[in-house]
């Protein structure tokens, strides 16, 4: 049975991800922030699944101390760690980058960049002290380069993971080390829909939009999920949407009725 880390997993993308890990039989940590989500996730996933494999500790990935502790939490636990995700991320509020306050810039750095850094310093130790495991770091809109305008500060960063997980595949290559990226296109959760809590307007047009190029977290995360069972090579980015994917969403939208929401 194999154990996986997630951090950033009490809801969306990374709660679709725990689900579906359990699904196939593994051993999942979850983690979030605050007790009172991490306890909530435990017990919605703990009536599905057995109680033993499913254990929950939060933590703030911009604490290196907290990450130590979840990964000795996990270990303690589970007694290994085959698969870390590093998925805990912040989009903050969609405005012009002159509209940002300091500290909503701050936080969505802090939290999506040195998270990821932290996370992956933690893992790679304790999985070159194991001599296994596999890291993948969650990247998002942004991460191929191509820009969303309001969303500039979380863009740049999941850019920056991109270019940190590919130098993180390189550092670590010649060890037993697994090192990869995810990419699981536009999915609807809150991490989207709370930016539109305020413009119902807006909201009821982009939804044409999305309902082309955006996808729901259970038919994205079970995807993933076993990809990431299955990928036995380092530096791998696995992508559930293709650009030939996306280029025939568009084609057969006009005779497509599809409803995401």
């Amino acid at each position: 049975m194999k154990s996986i880390v997630i951090t950033g997993s009490t809801r969306g993308i990374g709660f679709g991800l725990a689900e579906s890990f359990l699904a196939r039989d593994c051993a999942v940590v979850v983690s979030g922030r605050s007790r009172g989500a991490v306890d909530k996730a435990i017990e919605e996933l703990g009536s599905r699944y057995p109680e033993d494999q499913v254990f929950g500790h939060p933590c703030d990935v911009r604490d290196p101390e907290q990450l130590q502790a979840l990964w000795n939490e996990a270990m303690s636990r589970f007694g290994k760690i085959d698969i870390w995700i590093n998925n805990a991320g912040l989009s903050g509020p969609q405005m012009m980058i002159w509209k940002l306050a300091p500290e909503q810039i701050q936080e969505v750095v802090d939290t999506n960049i040195l998270g990821v850094i932290f996370g992956s310093q933690i893992a790679v130790r304790g999985m070159l002290d194991q001599a296994y495991g596999s890291i993948y770091n969650m990247e998002g809109m942004g991460g191929d380069g191509r820009m969303h305008e309001g969303l500039i500060p979380y863009g740049m960063t999941k850019y920056g993971v991109n270019y940190f997980t590919r130098g993180l595949a390189k550092e670590t290559k010649g060890t037993s080390l697994i090192i990869g990226s995810i990419r699981p296109g536009m999915v609807i959760t809150s991490f989207i829909t709370d930016q539109y809590e305020d413009r119902p307007v807006e909201y009821e047009k982009v939804k044409r939009i999305f309902n082309i190029i955006a996808n729901r977290v259970e038919d994205v995360a079970p995807w993933l999920a076993e990809n990431i069972l299955e990928n036995d090579k380092s530096g791998k980015t696995i992508s559930y949407m293709s650009r030939w994917k996306l280029l025939f969403r568009f084609l057969s939208a006009p005779f497509s009725k599809r409803d995401i929401f």
